[in-house]
């Protein structure tokens, strides 16, 4: 195509989207309000940079066929890398048994990360990033039947002429607002108040060795054991502590009560090691207040030229790790409609829609599992989550159920995977 596509907003779906048009489109435009390029450290447009992140194991495989040669690279510049079954997972206070996965994950905090996969795009001939700039809007024909551009703004405003315009502005998304001031309807939303918060600090172990090689400890929540946490080795000897909550409970930021509360992990093996440790920040909080789904594949008109992916076009309660991995897979569905031409903008986000589909019930459903989460629960759900309890039961005595939840959890198999005969045997049978 001799065209040029515009892509606003530069984080993780914002590049992964520019890396495939920029294989069919003549140029390739990234538009953020920050700057973004040579930058490795968190920045305002992503307010979450400073909290532990997870690329899922199908986001890392993504990654690695979107990019030669990616694991290496990061590696080379201080990635860690294993298998999934190395870490120690808690579900409901007891540990998971061990097991070789075969799930694969890059360990780096969320800024560095997203700064091999900028660095990667950018070195793309046809790609070019416009930093600083504010976005204001879209630019349409007369009959707003088609966008021909983006309106943006720094010193004064800019209209950038578009083939496709992309959102992917993320969970501050304004589509919403901007189709409804072109004439078509706003996307109705579907909504869960899980009333989230991720307490953050960053620490250097004076003995590393008291790990004795495990590189992420993980008890995850469960309406039995509502505080979560996340503590993983990272980049350059640093270690991320990410302590959670769910329905408004919050970790202090300062160090005593940060301290206390990682106490009351349901492992109290973090708190052990993290009380001697050397803290490199201070504690800061981020608070997650209910996750959302814009349901843009049910409209029955959108402008052409114009689509939307990534956390704006589905943002997922983030203890479960999905954002980026979900962006990559829409990345790849992207791929596939921009061979064809440019997107018809319905069946994007249709096609999308079924990728998000799978996602949206574990996290949805899982936060379903809380009493006080408001929420229909229809029987489908009940069934599940109370299998899905039977399965963490099982994974933290055999192995096989571990392996098998993690490829689930990873979004590498649909989760019938677990639901298979002999699986759900093995899973009734362990969870005894």
């Amino acid at each position: 195509m001799s065209t040029r596509a515009v892509v606003l907003g530069g984080s993780m779906a914002g590049l992964l989207a520019a890396r495939v048009l920029a294989e069919t489109f003549t140029e390739v435009l990234v538009v953020d309000r920050d700057k973004l390029l040579g930058v490795a450290e968190p920045r305002r447009g992503v307010p979450q940079g400073k909290h532990i992140h997870g690329l899922l194991a199908r986001g890392h495989q993504i990654l690695d066929e979107l990019f030669d040669g990616f694991t290496q690279d990061a590696l080379a510049e201080g990635a860690l890398t294993g298998d999934l079954g190395e870490h120690r997972w808690f579900f409901a206070g007891r540990e998971a048994a061990k097991a070789v996965t075969g799930m694969k994950y890059i360990s780096a905090t969320r800024p560095v990360l997203e700064s091999f996969v900028r660095a990667r795009v950018a070195s793309l001939g046809n790609v070019k990033f416009l930093e600083q700039h504010d976005i204001v809007g879209l630019a349409a024909t007369p009959d707003k039947s088609r966008i021909t551009g983006a309106r943006v703004h720094s010193g004064s405003e800019a209209t950038l002429d578009a083939d496709l315009v992309v959102d992917a502005t993320g969970r501050g998304s304004r589509t919403p607002a901007w189709l409804a001031e072109l004439g078509y309807a706003r996307p109705a939303e579907e909504q869960v108040k899980i009333d989230f918060s991720y307490t953050t600090r960053i620490y250097r172990l004076p003995d590393p060795s008291v790990m004795n090689g495990v590189k992420s400890v993980n008890p995850l929540p469960s309406p039995l054991t509502r505080r979560s946490a996340f503590f993983s080795a990272m980049e350059n000897g640093k270690w991320v502590l990410s302590v959670g909550g769910v329905l408004g409970d919050r970790a202090p930021t300062d160090p005593d009560g940060f301290l206390d509360y990682v106490r009351s992990l349901p492992t109290r093996d973090i708190y052990e090691v993290v009380k001697d440790a050397e803290p490199i920040t201070e504690a800061v909080n981020f608070r997650y207040p209910v996750s959302i789904r814009p349901r843009y594949d049910k409209l029955t008109r959108m402008p052409a030229g114009f689509i939307v992916l990534g956390d704006a076009a589905c943002s997922f309660n983030p203890v479960y790790g999905q954002g980026m991995t979900v962006a990559a897979q829409e990345a790849l569905v992207l791929r596939e409609h921009v061979r064809r031409g440019v997107p018809d903008p319905l069946e994007f986000q249709r096609a999308i829609a079924k990728v998000i589909d799978v996602p949206w019930g574990i996290s949805a459903g899982g936060d379903l599992s809380f009493p006080e989460v408001e929420g229909k629960r229809p029987l489908q759900v009940r069934v599940l989550n109370g299998y899905m309890a039977k399965v963490m039961a099982a994974a933290t005595k055999d192995p096989v159920v571990l392996s098998a939840f993690m490829r689930v959890a990873g979004l590498v198999d649909p989760p019938q995977a677990l639901l298979k005969p002999p699986m759900l045997l093995r899973v009734l049978r362990q969870a005894r």
